[in-house]
């Protein structure tokens, strides 16, 4: 499926719906900005296509699209090579070079490029932030290489770039620092909310109208996100952070929590005729499967949800945040307090007088130690069977922990069978009750996009 269609007589390459119609024997199509980038060609002046967000969905091989997951979350900066992402993915950084060009047509190394370049142009645009700051807040090591990429990409400097920007591009920040995080619609924002509402870990995260915060922590120092609906296709991130460098990741993460990069028009296409889901999903149709910003949070939060009522799951994780969590002073009028505890800090924690069983405490310590150990790797580089495996291999820990936690961090297949809700949901559907074994078989017909039918039983009926 090619998202970026460029035109061999004028050197130009535009995002879909641009106004522009040239002859189809004139266009050259790319899946991604970067590959036209690499052909030689510049981005449109009209559409403006840096202003989205590099996505493949699941179209191109597995592997590829683990390789695009961290490399938009910075396996290519600070040094780091494709020798190491290869590393990371058990390739030889030759093999992955050759998987890229065929699949996606660029680099590793020119795709992070190409990211760092886009998110900073989208800085010169939106933004009144000196060039310097651009640069490391957009992943480049030092203003030269910025400058470089600015002239390679773009035909011109940061200065020069800044300087066309449209008076309507600047966001005004009253407080923090407000940037659009560009998506493809649908998006069903307030049952969406809903779903992270009941769910909130207090003194981490508040919903307040339409609004969602929470507190993070930025290479040792805390600072606060808030998302809110901005438009049609996108949200509005407000980000109150200690430091800008490295923000380009940080939004990345932000989009992770509300899914923004789900292929929702694939998992559309495989399940709109199924009996059960193709309905919740015409009635529904914006609904996604919940991300996270933090998957170590998510899991600390499932595994005191196994068998406990969201409620008493929610009392018994603020307990834990309020005895482990790092104090951040000052956010009260945010509803945010803490920082949730991380991996190091729980796995040698006593966690009986939250009102856990000892049996739980140990799996949490477990979990814990097995994160900060990398026994257990959280960063969307392991494969779905991986994942559940080294999550399964914890005492105490089964097929639906570890099933909802992959389904949260973004793995399009994932299913938690057991789920009770998704019990009840398709039970109601289908007209009998069901086991998890039921559950299970008659999920296989959903594949590879289980996660979005398991967000449709979840959400999708608004009655439960």
């Amino acid at each position: 499926m090619s998202a970026f269609s460029a035109v061999v007589t004028t050197g130009i390459y535009c995002r879909p719906g641009c106004g522009a119609r040239p002859k189809p024997e004139n266009v050259r199509n790319f899946t991604l900005a970067a590959a036209a980038e690499v052909a030689g060609y510049r981005a449109c002046l009209r559409c403006r296509p840096y202003r989205t967000e590099p996505s493949i969905g699941w179209a191109a091989p597995e592997l590829v699209c683990r390789a695009v997951h961290l490399i938009l979350d910075g396996a290519l900066d600070d040094g780091k090579t494709e020798h190491d992402l290869g590393g990371r993915l058990g390739i030889s950084a030759r093999h992955l070079r050759r998987l890229f060009g065929d699949h996606l047509g660029v680099t590793p190394d020119q795709l992070a490029r190409s990211s760092r370049a886009h998110f900073a142009r989208r800085l010169l645009d939106d933004t009144d932030f000196p060039i310097v700051d651009i640069a490391f807040a957009a992943g480049f090591g030092s203003v030269r290489q910025f400058n470089r990429a600015c002239l390679e990409v773009f035909r011109g400097t940061p200065g020069e770039l800044r300087v066309r920007r449209r008076a309507s591009d600047r966001l005004a920040a009253d407080g923090g620092l407000a940037l659009r995080l560009p998506f493809r619609p649908p998006l069903d924002w307030q049952v969406m909310l809903a779903y992270f509402a009941a769910r909130a870990i207090a003194g981490v995260e508040h919903v307040s109208g339409d609004t969602y915060r929470r507190t993070v922590l930025i290479d040792g120092d805390p600072g606060v996100l808030e998302l809110s609906p901005g438009g049609p296709d996108q949200l509005l991130l407000r980000a109150h952070l200690p430091h800008w460098e490295g923000l380009i990741h940080v939004v990345q993460r932000a989009r992770r929590i509300f899914n923004l990069d789900a292929d929702v028009d694939g998992a559309t296409r495989h399940l709109a005729a199924d009996a059960v889901i193709g309905p919740l999903l015409r009635r529904r149709p914006g609904i996604r499967a919940p991300g996270t910003w933090d998957p170590f949070e998510t899991g600390v939060r499932a595994i005191i949800g196994q068998q406990v009522s969201v409620a008493g799951a929610g009392t018994i994780t603020a307990r834990v945040v309020e005895r482990h969590g790092t104090p951040v002073p000052g956010l009260q009028a945010l509803g945010l307090t803490r920082l949730f505890p991380s991996a190091s800090t729980l796995a040698d924690a006593h966690l009986e007088d939250v009102g856990l069983t000892s049996a739980r405490t140990a799996a949490i310590n477990a979990f814990a130690r097995a994160v900060a150990e990398r026994a257990i790797q959280l960063d969307g580089g392991s494969r779905l069977d991986e994942l559940v495996a080294s999550v399964s291999a914890i005492p105490g820990l089964g097929p639906w922990t570890a099933q909802y936690l992959a389904l949260r961090l973004g793995e399009a297949d994932a299913f938690p069978a057991a789920d009770l809700g998704i019990r009840r949901s398709l039970s109601g559907a289908i007209g009998r009750p069901l086991t998890p074994h039921d559950v299970r078989e008659i999920s296989d017909r959903w594949r590879p996009w289980r996660a979005q039918a398991a967000a449709s039983l979840w959400l999708g009926d608004q009655s439960r």
